[in-house]
């Protein structure tokens, strides 16, 4: 699939979609946040609502460029001519969302150290600093039961989510959902600095939480901070000029 985005078959909005998400990837790369060749990164082909892009399984994250992505719909038959397989894992989780939550167009799952130390405690994330008071209220948390490779816990995944876009997998790791690729990193960005914000915080003494009168003027200040449809849209662009720089073929 080298030359998939010459393709005339593709559409303009496709080739912008894949170049947005194998810049993520490339950033999670950078950033240390992931985990050999496992989790995933997927995006709804702009039109194409039965059908996402995700990272062909095998392949690191550095290794993804915007040709060599995997198209999908949400039953997992191939869209395209790509020689590479998709995780079983990833599929299951990432279709379902995608079939079943109509403002979910990207997904994130990682098994970030941080994330994973907050999904392993009795207590989850708690609003003890800056950064995980924006999410007091709005984290769903779903209870491990092995790798996610059985269709038959949807229904479960989907009524421990019930109306949230944030879910921590206990025991497992971190799940961000949002109707635009830079909101999800933006929030995915913020609640990985909670994480590890609070694992900091532990260790050196007793973490002081956040009155809720003040989370509460905190979350309506932050939502505020950006027009709808903006958000997280100046950081995602930083982060893709910064890995930009480092090494351009992610655009290939």
């Amino acid at each position: 699939m080298a030359t998939a985005l010459k393709s005339a078959t593709m559409s303009d909005a496709e080739r912008d979609a894949r170049q947005q998400l194998a810049a993520c990837y490339r950033i999670f790369a950078h950033l240390g946040w992931d985990e050999l060749i496992y989790n995933h990164i997927s995006l709804r082909v702009p039109g194409e609502d039965d059908a996402f892009l995700i990272n062909p399984f095998t392949l690191m994250y550095g290794e993804v460029t915007a040709s060599n992505l995997v198209k999908i719909d949400i039953d997992g038959n191939k869209l395209d001519d790509s020689p590479h397989r998709v995780n079983r894992a990833g599929f299951v989780q990432h279709s379902l969302f995608h079939r079943h939550i109509p403002d979910a167009h990207c997904i994130i799952h990682t098994h970030t150290t941080a994330g994973m130390a907050v999904a392993s405690t009795e207590e989850g994330l708690q609003p003890i600093d800056f950064y995980s008071s924006m999410f007091a209220g709005q984290i769903a948390y779903h209870d491990f039961a092995g790798v996610t490779i059985h269709a038959d816990e949807g229904p479960r995944f989907l009524e421990s989510l019930g109306d949230k876009r944030i879910m921590i997998l206990r025991n497992h790791g971190l799940l961000v959902m949002a109707p635009t690729l830079p909101q999800a990193f933006q929030t995915y960005f913020f609640l990985e600095r909670a994480c590890a914000i609070q694992m900091a915080a532990k260790q050196a003494g007793t973490p002081r939480r956040v009155p809720d009168e003040v989370v509460a003027v905190h979350q309506r200040d932050v939502l505020t901070a950006a027009p709808e449809g903006m958000r997280g849209v100046a950081e995602f662009a930083a982060m893709t000029r910064l890995i930009d720089r480092i090494d351009p073929s992610w655009r290939n």
